[in-house]
């Protein structure tokens, strides 16, 4: 169960006004007054005991848009199972900007107990593709960034379409519906289109069964003259399900991959990993088992030691890994 805005059930008692003007719409951790009462965290207590008494027991997961050190106290042993880790969705394309939001997260796993929970997309922020660059060099980071989230310690998500390496959709202003555009200009509607399952463009790419349909949002190349720079019946389920090179067909196997390395034994699901980087952009995550390079330089670098599993884009034969690329690498001891 995933909780919205989990430190935002109480306001300050009395309900003051908020004067601050310092404080940006929409910035919920920025607002003292409506956000981390003390009360949530007996909520919290009550829920979780309400979880843990079904078999197999359920999990929560906040969305605890806090600084760190106020976010670990929402997973203590007896609230929130994960609290969503948004180091990602800000950090740049640098590979010092991920070691530090690596440390820093497993480091506070490490105090709470609670397993990181790895993103870098959700319907808060523009997707990936759009954020990391433009057209091509967009897709490779993104395509990189998905293997890297899955190769982390911990727990993953993927926000919807990020399997299939959706860009940012650029809705006309008379089509929004986000409540944040309405009230203090800022739309997130771009990363919330439905997204495209067929080929045909009826029914909004297969959204639904009528051919009629008109989503709450329209889709690139509908008569709502919505355009991603891109064909959105290209980027659907069907076009790339059986497509070798398509980021779905990579999203799949990476999880495929995941999942039987760690049902093997041959990955530690502990949250166990030293993090380096390299004076030529490389950043390198070793775990018990594997070995994640993910290249954030401008050059083609160097593969360190390990047999190459899986990578984002294709290999130069050489031993090198191209930029923005990344690979899972097996490797024996640490």
């Amino acid at each position: 169960m995933r909780i919205d805005v989990a430190h935002g059930l109480y306001k300050a008692d009395g309900l003051p006004d908020l004067v601050d003007t310092r404080v940006e719409p929409m910035r919920l951790r920025g607002n003292p007054l409506a956000c981390d009462q003390e009360e949530v965290h007996e909520v919290y207590r009550r829920w979780r005991a309400i979880a843990d008494a079904y078999e197999p027991e359920r999990v929560l997961v906040g969305e605890v848009n806090l600084a760190p050190a106020r976010a670990e106290r929402y997973v203590r042993a007896d609230e929130l199972h994960q609290a969503f880790a948004f180091a990602f969705l800000a950090a740049p394309w640098d590979a010092e900007c991920w070691r530090s939001a690596i440390e820093g997260l497993l480091a506070g796993a490490a105090r709470t107990g609670s397993p990181v929970t790895w993103a870098v997309e959700n319907h808060d922020v523009v997707r990936s593709p759009t954020r990391y660059g433009a057209r091509a060099q967009g897709r490779a980071r993104a395509r990189a960034a998905l293997l890297a989230v899955l190769a982390l310690p911990g727990s993953a998500y993927l926000y919807q379409g990020q399997e299939l390496g959706l860009p940012e959709v650029d809705v006309p202003p008379q089509h929004r519906q986000d409540p944040a555009w309405l009230r203090s200009g800022v739309s997130r509607d771009g990363a919330r289109v439905p997204l495209p399952w067929t080929t045909d463009p009826a029914g909004a790419h297969g959204f639904s069964s009528r051919p009629e349909c008109r989503p709450w949002l329209p889709v690139p190349g509908d008569a709502s003259g919505v355009d991603s720079g891109v064909d959105w019946g290209e980027l659907s389920v069907q076009a790339q399900k059986d497509d070798p090179g398509s980021t779905l067909t990579l999203a799949t196997a990476a999880l495929r991959l995941r999942r039987r390395l760690h049902r093997s034994g041959t990955v530690s699901g502990a949250d166990q990993a030293t993090v380096r980087t390299t004076g030529e952009g490389l950043l390198v995550v070793d775990r018990p088992g594997l070995r994640l390079v993910v290249n954030m330089g401008a050059a083609p670098v160097a593969l360190p030691p390990g047999e190459v599993l899986l990578s984002s884009g294709p290999l130069d034969g050489a031993g090198s890994l191209p930029t923005d690329t990344a690979a899972w690498l097996a490797v024996s001891g640490r």
